[in-house]
């Protein structure tokens, strides 16, 4: 009999940055959070560790944003980009109501981040980032990952039933990637595949 494909809830398509919803707490959501970068007059950073969830919180932050009236512009640095993708033409079109955000601002040279800065202030727009530790800005978010809220969102990308990751398991891959949640989830793919049927295609 042939096996019937089963997805992996743990892909990258389903865990990536705006396939799941940042999850609040202390009665917190994305409309407070703009509200709290619209008093700091649209300044602020995001500040947690790898993996914590910074990119998702900005995925979820987006249309409360454009609800707000903030014309976006997203800059997501690579790892080991030390400079702003930006061209110079780019900066012509920014104004009071752009809010510009740059995912992984620390990565920028002390000069690129003065440089940023210094454009955004005369350009009258918004500067929102996300880094791993405090870089002047005003803080609006800091991460706060527990190995609860990692239980709860594993239980949810599984399917209904579906026995095949446990909480021992969600355990493991937590405290072996020291609370990187991306990373857990990368680990909990590969046990999940290894727990698959022979047999069965990917």
């Amino acid at each position: 009999m042939e096996l019937v494909p089963a997805n992996n809830p743990f892909s990258t398509r389903r865990t990536r940055p705006g396939a799941i919803a940042f999850r609040f707490e202390d009665g917190e959501e994305a409309g407070t959070v703009v509200e709290r970068l619209r008093s700091n007059e649209w300044w602020g950073q995001i500040v947690g560790p790898h993996g914590s969830g910074k990119s998702t919180l900005l995925a979820t932050l987006l249309p409360a944003l454009e609800a707000a009236g903030r014309r976006v512009q997203l800059i997501a640095l690579h790892e080991g980009e030390r400079r702003l993708p930006l061209v110079k033409d780019a900066w012509r079109g920014l104004s009071a109501s752009t809010q510009i955000i740059v995912d992984g601002y620390e990565q920028l040279g002390p000069f690129a981040r003065w440089s940023l800065t210094r454009r955004c202030r005369r350009c009258g727009c918004g500067l929102l980032v996300t880094t791993h530790r405090d870089l002047g800005l005003p803080t609006i978010w800091t991460m706060n990952p527990r190995l609860e809220l990692a239980k709860d969102l594993v239980r949810d990308l599984l399917p209904p039933g579906d026995e095949t990751i446990a909480d021992r398991d969600i355990e493991s891959a937590w405290h072996a990637r020291h609370g990187n949640l991306r990373e857990a989830l990368f680990d909990l793919y590969d046990l999940f595949e290894q727990r698959q049927p022979e047999g069965r295609e990917a």
